[in-house]
């Protein structure tokens, strides 16, 4: 899977140094992928969760954090659309228009 932009998982790297491992491991095994269907991110991931309009929620570290992505299955692409706290995650109204 190709995952637009790295630049997010940087600069929240840079105000949250405790995520950038977790993170990191997240855009490394997700980069190897070759998903088609949310049951091949469920074998990967077993804690995701499918919230609408090709949105998905990944836990980081524990769920510490969270990390919203839309992935087009058919494009093999993953756009990283959030990455924050738990607090901040349950705070978002529209969670399949992020």
């Amino acid at each position: 899977m190709r995952i637009v932009t790295y630049k997010r998982i940087q600069e929240f790297s840079e105000k949250h140094a405790d995520a950038e491992i977790p993170l990191k491991y997240w855009y490394s095994s997700v980069s190897k992928k070759d998903w088609s269907s949310f049951n091949d991110i469920k074998q990967d991931f077993n804690s995701v969760g499918y919230v609408g309009n090709h949105h998905f929620v990944f836990n980081i570290k524990g769920n510490k954090y969270r990390l919203i992505a839309i992935i087009s299955f058919n494009a093999k692409k993953v756009y990283i659309r959030f990455i924050g706290s738990h607090v901040e995650y349950d705070k978002i109204q529209d969670i399949q228009n992020i």
